[in-house]
């Protein structure tokens, strides 16, 4: 099973993401981490945002590898060509570079390939921006996740703050969400957008744990109706098999 769980920066996905998959028994795969390891590449070689030829291949020349602790489904640590970048994705510079790196429809190809490789070799809880709309339309479970600028913001400087990451002013943050919204929704490829089938979760004001139990709901729902559909077509099969025995005994 697949539980696609998309949103703009900020609104929970990787907290919901982990504690889901935790809760499930999933492993969860977080895009967001995968462009940003690319977007670090980018800015220490030089490599202009606007060259997609040119980040596509390097999208394509460095595999990027998670680590995980035994036990635990959520990633640890994120490489790119063997070199650990779990701290250094998550500054201010990269929040800035991720946008016009992600828009890049040759790293958006490279990376999706990556995506549906690890996310279908199991059950995942798989977070982005467009993982019900592109990765995954067929997933089981698609949740959009919102929040409001201002909430985002605040735990966007709480988060960095916990990490000794990435900025603390709330008017900067607040400023660097909004531009990201902005790009990521207009962009030509894969943009920023619900499912139409997407169930839309705003987190505002709400207990993190009552997201987590509405998510765990619908997957355990999809399940539900997932073995009902297996049990009918399986009786189905067996009723047609009995009938061709019978038709092949009359014609004896």
């Amino acid at each position: 099973m697949i539980i696609a769980i998309d949103g703009p920066s900020g609104a929970g996905k990787s907290t919901v993401a982990k504690a889901v998959a935790k809760k499930l028994g999933f492993s969860c795969l977080d895009t967001g981490a995968m462009y940003r390891a690319v977007a670090w590449r980018a800015l220490q070689d030089g490599v202009p945002f606007d060259d997609d030829a040119a980040l596509g291949q390097l999208a394509r020349m460095h595999d990027i590898a998670f680590g995980h602790e035994p036990g635990d489904p959520a990633p640890k640590s994120v490489s790119i060509g063997g070199e650990d970048v779990t701290r250094a994705i998550r500054t201010a510079e990269i929040d800035r570079a991720v946008s016009p790196v992600s828009a890049a429809p040759s790293v958006r190809e490279a990376l999706v390939g990556q995506q549906r490789r690890i996310g279908r070799a199991g059950d995942y809880v798989v977070e982005g921006r467009d993982i019900g709309t592109v990765v995954f339309p067929e997933a089981e479970v698609k949740v959009f996740l919102t929040a409001s600028d201002e909430e985002r913001a605040h735990r966007r400087v709480r988060q960095n703050a916990d990490r000794s990451i990435g900025s603390i002013d709330f008017d900067e943050v607040l400023a660097d969400l909004r531009r990201r919204d902005e790009h990521d929704s207009s962009r030509a490829t894969s943009p920023l957008r619900p499912a139409d089938d997407a169930v839309r979760l705003d987190s505002t004001g709400r207990y993190i744990e009552e997201v987590i139990e509405d998510i765990c709901s619908l997957a355990l729902r999809a399940r539900e109706r997932a073995d009902a559909a297996a049990s009918t077509s399986t009786r189905s099969a067996e009723t047609l098999a009995d009938l061709m025995n019978d038709q092949e005994g009359s014609c004896r």
